[in-house]
Order: C-alpha cells, then sequence, then structure tokens
C-alpha cells in the first residue's frame, strides 16, 4: 500500500483529501496541529472502511514536529509516495495593511510557507532515495494555495504574500525534482464552504447569487479532493509545476 502524508487533515479540505486519497489505495498520515478529536476521527473512519490511517500531531512550522511527522509515515506505511501541503491558516486578527504586526507574519508564514517548503525537502529526500532502491515507482507533491495568491486582501496581506509564493515554490521543486521521477503540482482553491469560511458566509451567498465567479455556487472540499485524485491517478503524466484552479471560474477575466 502507498503511504501519503496529508497536512490539516482533520478538517475541511485537508479532511476530503485524506478520504478520497484512501479511497485511491493510500494509507494516510492525518497531520493535525490542535483539532485531536477531528484528526483521530478520520483516520477512525479510514481504519473502519478497511483501509490504514494515523493521526499525527505536528505543528508544520517547527522543524522537530516535520521531521516526527515523516519518520511516523515511514515507521507506519514503509514508504512515502504522496505528500499533500494543505495545513495553512490565515491572517491573525485580519488586520489593514498599514496596521499589520510582525507576530501574525511570523505565525502565518511559518505554517503557510516555512513549513511547507522544509516538509516538502524532506519528503523529496525520502521519496529520492526510495526511487533510487527501486522501493517506489515515484512520486508526487500538491501544496494547496488559495485564490489569494493574486487576489488582493488588504486585510490578509501576510495570507496573500504565502499563498503567492507557494506558486513559485511549486514551480521550484517541480524543476528539481522532475528528473528524480517526483511531479509537484499546485492546487488553487477558491472559497470553499467551511468552518473557516462560515464567518463570511452571508457575504458570499450574496456575491455568489451575483456572479462573483460564473460556477454559481459555494466549493466544497470534495472539489478540491478530486483535484488531487485526478493528480495521483497521473492523469497529467507530462505536466508538472503546473496550477490546478478550483475555484468555480473566479480566475477568468471578464468585462
Amino acid at each position: 500500500m502507498r503511504g501519503a502524508i496529508v497536512t490539516g487533515g482533520s478538517r475541511g479540505i485537508g479532511r476530503a483529501i485524506a478520504l478520497e486519497v484512501n479511497r485511491l489505495g493510500y494509507a494516510v498520515a492525518v497531520n493535525y496541529a490542535r483539532q485531536a478529536d477531528a484528526a483521530h476521527d478520520v483516520a477512525d473512519q479510514i481504519n473502519a472502511a478497511g483501509g490504514l490511517a494515523v493521526a499525527v500531531q505536528g505543528d508544520v512550522g517547527t522543524a522537530d514536529d516535520r521531521d516526527r511527522l515523516v519518520r511516523t509515515a515511514l515507521e507506519s506505511f514503509g514508504r512515502l509516495d504522496l505528500l499533500v501541503n494543505n495545513a495553512g491558516i490565515t491572517s491573525q486578527g485580519r488586520k489593514d495593511v498599514l496596521e499589520a504586526g510582525e507576530e501574525s507574519w511570523d505565525k502565518v508564514f511559518d505554517t503557510n510557507l516555512k513549513g511547507p517548503f522544509f516538509l516538502t525537502q524532506l519528503a523529496a529526500r525520502e521519496m529520492i532515495r526510495q526511487i533510487r532502491d527501486k522501493k517506489i515507482p515515484g512520486g508526487k507533491i500538491v501544496n494547496i494555495s488559495s485564490v489569494s495568491a493574486y487576489a488582493v486582501s488588504t486585510n490578509r496581506a501576510d495570507y496573500c504574500l504565502t499563498k503567492a509564493a507557494l506558486g513559485m515554490m511549486t514551480r521550484l521543486f517541480a524543476q528539481r525534482l522532475a528528473a528524480e521521477g517526483i511531479g509537484v503540482f499546485e492546487i488553487c482553491p477558491g472559497v470553499i464552504e467551511s468552518d473557516m469560511t462560515a464567518p463570511v458566509k452571508e457575504k458570499y451567498d450574496r456575491l455568489i447569487a451575483e456572479g462573483i465567479w460564473p460556477i454559481r455556487r459555494w466549493g466544497r472540499p470534495e472539489d478540491v479532493a478530486r483535484a488531487v485524485a485526478a493528480v495521483v491517478l497521473d492523469y497529467f503524466p507530462f505536466t508538472t509545476g503546473q496550477r490546478i484552479d478550483v475555484d468555480g471560474g473566479f480566475h477568468i477575466r471578464t468585462l
């Protein structure tokens, strides 16, 4: 059974991805920072259905936790074929760009950018070792970004900047790892119905009805999970470094 790590896998998009990846035959390390009950619920659901999953606590912004996450996945599954960098937090306090402080900046950058970068580094090294030892046929790394990579929110500057940087990070690793047999992709969700967007539901209900994006509905975590599935199933064998928009068409510029 192939092995996968899904960071931020306890709820929302991460939960949907963990369940979908398991459906495709992967054992899954369900990473979480604080939502222990939710993460164990995901793992229990997978195990009860005959799959294999472990819940692994860890802050991806912390080096020791990243090391433990990869080590636990390898000890549990014996291999690592897939990393999904999904864990992320929004701007703390959502302060205007002229008022934003360093504390939020450091926390958001640690979780949303530093963590994925160095976790990808760890995972890629392990995948390369296994590929060269002929233990796995290849690997996949998927970075979950956001339309905030290109759509400005002046009260979430640090969040927008980290998501924009994930695009370059994807291309950097895609270039470096292609010859090793590892594909790297960025999946860019739009506004997805989850507990994170619950506080702005009324706002987006109105905007969706007005046609802020062509497909007039909320995005769902499962929409993102299916995009991950397409990558995992190798539906893009001659592609790497690509951004896949899952945003209802929001990226289309319209006059």
